[in-house]
This record gives C-alpha cells, sequence and structure tokens, in this order.
C-alpha cells in the first residue's frame, strides 16, 4: 500500500505494548501456546490497545488464548485472556484442510478462504458473534457451521494459510481502521491465488 510501517515483533522477553496501531496473533501447539497466554496475562497491553479500539487479528489457536479457557489435548483447562466469549474443548478428531466461507462481518463482501489443522472445538457465548458461515470444512466446531469470532475491536478466524495473503479484503478492513478507507487493488497474482484455493475444496 505505501505506507510508512514498523513491524514490533513481541517475544516472551519484550512486554507487551498498548500503543501500537494494529496487532496480529498466530497459532502454536499447546505448550508455546500457555506460554503465549501467561504472557498476556502478565503484561495487559493487548486487552488495553483493544479497549481503546485498535484492530487485533487472532488466528487459530489465538482464538483459543484469548477466550476465557481452554482445554489441552490432555485435559488440563487453562485459564485465557477473557477478551473473547468462548470457550475450546478437545474435539474427537482434528479438523485439517481447505475452508471457504461467507463473511458475515459488516465490511466484507468477498468470499472468505483459508487452511485449517486444529483439535479444539470452539462455542461462541453470547457477546460474540461468528466472523463467518462455513461453506465448505469445520471451522469452530464440527458441525457449527460458523468460523470465528468478532467481538469489539478483535477479529479472530480459524484460517490461516496465510490468512490475510489469502482475503485481502480482510487485510484492508483491518488496516482501514488505522489509515481511513482504502479503495480496492486489483493485482493479478493475488486474483489468481483466490480463484484457485477458493476451488480447491471441490477439488478435494
Amino acid at each position: 500500500r505505501g505506507i510508512d510501517a514498523e513491524v514490533v515483533e513481541i517475544t516472551l522477553s519484550d512486554a507487551v505494548p498498548s500503543s501500537l496501531d494494529l496487532y496480529t496473533l498466530g497459532g502454536a501447539e499447546d505448550y508455546a501456546q500457555r506460554l503465549a497466554t501467561k504472557h498476556l496475562l502478565r503484561y495487559p497491553g493487548l486487552q488495553e490497545a483493544a479497549a481503546r479500539g485498535a484492530p487485533v487479528l487472532a488466528i487459530c489457536a489465538a482464538i483459543q488464548v484469548l477466550g476465557y479457557w481452554y482445554e489441552t489435548s490432555l485435559g488440563e483447562r487453562v485459564d485465557g485472556v477473557g477478551m473473547l466469549d468462548l470457550t475450546t474443548s478437545p474435539q474427537d478428531k482434528r479438523t485439517i484442510g481447505e475452508v471457504v466461507s461467507e463473511p458475515l462481518l459488516p465490511g466484507l463482501t468477498q468470499r472468505l478462504t483459508g487452511f485449517e489443522n486444529h483439535r479444539g472445538g470452539t462455542v461462541l457465548g453470547p457477546a460474540a458473534s461468528p466472523l463467518a458461515r462455513v461453506i465448505s470444512g469445520a471451522g469452530n466446531r464440527a458441525g457449527d457451521g460458523i468460523d470465528g469470532a468478532v467481538q469489539g475491536s478483535v477479529i479472530a478466524t480459524y484460517l490461516h494459510g496465510p490468512c490475510l495473503a489469502r482475503n485481502p479484503e480482510l487485510a484492508d478492513l483491518l488496516l482501514s481502521r488505522v489509515v481511513g478507507e482504502l479503495a480496492p487493488l486489483e493485482i493479478d497474482e493475488v486474483a489468481l491465488l483466490r480463484r484457485e484455493r477458493l476451488a480447491a475444496p471441490r477439488r478435494a
């Protein structure tokens, strides 16, 4: 987009700043997920930023971390950060594969595409809204027909692969909350990627 930006990577050695414009969180295995949860609770900069309206994108296991609690594959319950009204428990089978969904979030008009790989089954409470209705794939929990969660300035989804490259409209929505309205970009490579990924579940 040609917008000057500084990328700030937060490790377990760093306090989480509350002053950033936009936050992204990725996924991890159980042990790393637990470390991330403890770190975010110890340094609540993310919570403070979201409270003032800074956009937050949480991918895969990060949904579980931001919820009220999640259970590990061994059945241990871990208290989450509590930014999203949801809980996560292990499913009988791991869900792996391409997902296509119809967005339910205002401002998104194009289908979302991504790759899911998780065993957690996430259930939303009344304060959280689903990001999208699943057309192909599992999403939050097999049989529920929804993916992700939206609450306040937080957008969460099980779609990766990577999420923003595959869904530029979602990337622009997040960015526009920082810099203002953006005109759509026409990029041939992105259009090709989307055609291929949206067609992938039909070929499977």
